[in-house]
């Protein structure tokens, strides 16, 4: 399968408005949200994301319902074709915001997903899933830091499930919820984090594993900013896309509002070949909308030389382009 060139397209968190504790939605019921973007989607092999909520028109809030603002997202029902409409393939589940709602804001999350035929996981009663296109199988698998989610800090079962996977694709994406939160944490650390009380994990240690039992790509998400990209033995990968489409209830001022969508192309076994950060700006209840001057692209590229010493494996233009670093 070397011959094959394929395309994914992969971006941050989606939260396409809330009706919680208020009613917080964009013009036209969310028609144009996805307006600037939805082309690199529908033309990749594979389009994927991390749904930052839940989609259900009812259940009980299950965070801090005494205040005003809680950060609890339940988007409504109606929006759900749009997710489908912008070309989604797979959304991932292994976040703090999946239990917003508990046990019914999740099962109906789950059932709405189905209809649209979008693919998830994350949770221990679906590990995995399997997205096949053209005649490949896209095996793609999510972790999180909450103890409903499978875990990035659980060692063993991260083993055990890349291990398993492995065999049944031809391309291993996985996919994370990680990382302390806010622009003060846009930089990679070194070793594990530590936000709310939380461990976040180690993240390039975790990234890194994920690629040493087989994974082809891997992109993050949770820190609500951007952070540095980096080849690791010939794989790609991200280590936070940031918010990506979070029309109200979340920060977007200046790095909050970067809004990238990551265009990787592999070869059929998994090796990066080519790619682009295309440079997206949130304004509140808009959507991504184009960025010309691609400050989004060149705010990862400071990122990745200065987290990385210039040893992440990339050039990036100015434009956003990736290309194998050769010198």
């Amino acid at each position: 399968m070397k011959e094959l060139l394929l395309t994914l397209a992969l971006c941050g968190d989606i939260m396409m408005g809330t009706t919680y504790p208020t009613v917080r939605l964009p013009e036209h019921d969310g028609a144009y949200i996805f307006q600037d973007v939805a082309a690199l989607f529908q033309k990749a092999d594979l389009a994927a994301g991390n749904l930052e909520g839940v989609i259900c028109d009812g259940g009980t809030c299950t965070k801090n319902t005494g205040k005003a603002n809680n950060y609890a997202f339940r988007m409504p029902e109606s929006y759900a074709h749009l997710l489908a409409d912008a070309g989604f393939d797979y959304l991932n589940l292994a976040n703090n915001h999946t239990n917003d709602f508990g046990a019914y804001g999740l099962q109906r999350t789950r059932e709405i997903l189905d209809e649209q035929g979008i693919a998830y996981s994350g949770l221990p009663d679906c590990e995995t899933a399997i997205v096949e296109r053209d005649s490949v199988r896209y095996g793609i698998c999510s972790f999180g830091h909450n103890s409903y989610t499978l875990k990035h800090t659980d060692t063993a079962t991260v083993t055990r499930i890349l291990t398993e996977l492995r065999p049944q694709c031809d391309i291993l994406v996985v996919t994370f919820h990680g990382g302390a939160e806010g622009s003060k944490y846009s930089h990679l650390p070194h070793g594990p984090e530590t936000y709310l009380g939380e461990n976040r994990g180690d993240l390039r240690e975790f990234a890194h594993h994920c690629v040493d039992l087989g994974a082809d790509v891997v992109f993050g998400h949770g820190p609500h900013v951007t952070r540095a990209v980096e080849l690791f033995n010939d794989r790609l990968i991200a280590y936070s896309l940031g918010n990506f489409c979070t029309t109200y209830g979340v920060n977007l001022a200046g790095v909050n509002g970067y809004a990238p969508v990551l265009v990787v192309k592999v070869d059929g076994e998994g090796r990066f070949v080519e790619g682009r950060i295309h440079s997206f700006i949130q304004t509140p209840g808009t959507g991504p909308r184009l960025d010309a001057s691609d400050r989004v692209a060149q705010h990862m590229r400071t990122l990745s030389e200065v987290d990385f010493r210039g040893q992440y494996g990339l050039d990036i233009s100015d434009n956003g382009t990736l290309t194998r670093k050769t010198r």
